[in-house]
């Protein structure tokens, strides 16, 4: 049963929305630093973490579930939500040079068809960022928001099925070491406790953050079916190069 748009918009309105929100954002923008003039999907609900990519962006598209819901977002090229059915996007082959998916994938009805349509939709050599809950962590087991829905993964499960999709994971992080508990989401001491985390206790962060790359020639899983055998120059003439004559044609030539 998915999150629907309406509650998680209202929890992204939350203070612990907004704090889960920032250490997710931070994290993101070490691997995305810049996304100027690039073609970006959101997949799931992802408009909290692309809002302030938005505007240098070449263009932005937020692709929502159908059983999530939408919710109507306004970008520089006017409305830039689209509704999806089941797995399906509704996008030609290599569209996107960027893919962010947040209560995405752990909420999906199928995993591995909705990682194969990721790859369809994005571009060779793009490279797509799936943020979700640590099953490690306090939010996976917080039922009443909703990191805590669907199925977490640990950062080794998230690149096992990204790898099964013929993605190549390059970089996992984590984030948001606060308890799930409206009472903890100062600044000050959200800041604190995330610097402490990622020091004291890593693994078991709130949420877990996997880039990969959409290699445009990936390896095969399985190798060559048969090694590539060397060369063979035996029986091969050499020559001679002090029977060279002047006009560079050898004796055994003629």
């Amino acid at each position: 049963m998915r999150e629907t748009a309406t509650r998680l918009e209202q929890f992204y309105a939350s203070p612990l929305g907004v704090s889960a929100r920032d250490m997710a954002a931070r994290r993101l923008a070490t691997l995305w630093p810049d996304l100027s003039g690039r073609n970006v999907l959101g997949y799931g609900y992802t408009w909290p973490y692309l809002a302030p990519y938005e505007p240098a962006t070449n263009r932005l598209v937020l692709a929502m579930p159908e059983a999530q819901g939408a919710i109507a977002h306004e970008g520089k090229r006017g409305v830039a939500t689209v509704l999806t059915q089941g797995q399906a996007l509704p996008f030609s082959d290599a569209t996107f040079d960027r893919i962010l998916a947040v209560h995405a994938v752990e909420e999906a009805e199928t995993t591995a068809a909705t990682l194969a349509e990721l790859y369809r939709v994005l571009a060779p050599e793009g490279r797509i960022v799936i943020i979700c809950a640590n099953r490690s962590g306090m939010w996976a087991r917080a039922d009443s928001l909703p990191f805590g829905a669907g199925r977490p993964y640990s950062r080794r499960q998230l690149k096992s099925a990204l790898i099964h999709a013929k993605f190549d994971p390059t970089v996992g992080s984590n984030a948001l070491y606060i308890p799930p508990a409206h009472l903890l989401t100062r600044p000050s001491l959200v800041r604190g406790v995330e610097r402490f985390g990622e020091t004291v206790w890593p693994r078991f962060s709130g949420l877990v953050l996997v880039e990969a790359i959409k290699r445009l020639y990936a390896p095969s899983d399985h190798g060559h079916a048969q090694k590539v055998a060397r060369p063979k120059f035996t029986g091969v003439p050499a020559l001679n190069r002090n029977s060279a004559n002047k006009g560079g044609v050898s004796k055994s030539d003629v």
